[in-house]
């Protein structure tokens, strides 16, 4: 078992991404479908309306806090290395960093700046929408995945 200040840092890192995990998820199971049903030209407008609420403060303390969590974790870890518990979380933190930060980065903000520049009824957009979806949506998935991952593995190396 793990000792000094790992406990608690493996404990907020298992809470912190498992709550993303959760975001996560109920965006590929619930909004993306739902929104996938409506004509083009609504779910673009949606989902633009979703995309510029994402820059909350209260989602991006969320977000960018699991996120900063996860660097100090790896940091702390790398920099101590503790006797016990040092695989689980630096697993941990690269994979809430490149699986849900990283894919965030490099897949699904590239997307939504795409979608936001084209006109909600032009027809570019209603040609977009169901590749947007669809894609966007394999993407999310993996950041649900690596979070829920992540959060499994910090809490595995608290026993």
């Amino acid at each position: 078992m793990i000792d000094g200040p790992y406990p608690m840092l493996a404990l907020l890192g298992a809470v912190t991404t498992g709550v993303m995990a959760g975001v996560f998820c109920a965006f590929s199971v619930l909004v993306m479908r739902g929104l996938a049903k409506l004509p083009a030209a609504q779910g673009v407008a949606a989902m633009n309306a979703i995309n510029s609420s994402a820059t909350t403060p209260l989602f991006l303390v969320l977000f960018l806090g699991a996120a900063g969590l996860c660097a100090g974790i790896a940091m702390v870890t790398f920099l101590l290395w503790p006797d016990e518990g040092t695989l689980p979380l630096l697993l941990g933190s690269g994979l809430y960093l490149v699986g849900a930060f990283g894919v965030t980065v490099m897949a699904n903000v590239p997307r939504n700046e795409a979608l936001r520049k084209l006109e909600q009824g032009a027809p570019e957009a209603a040609a977009y929408w169901p590749t947007y979806v669809r894609q966007w949506t394999r993407w999310n998935h993996v950041r649900a995945a690596t979070s829920a991952a992540a959060a499994i593995v910090y809490a595995m190396s608290l026993v």
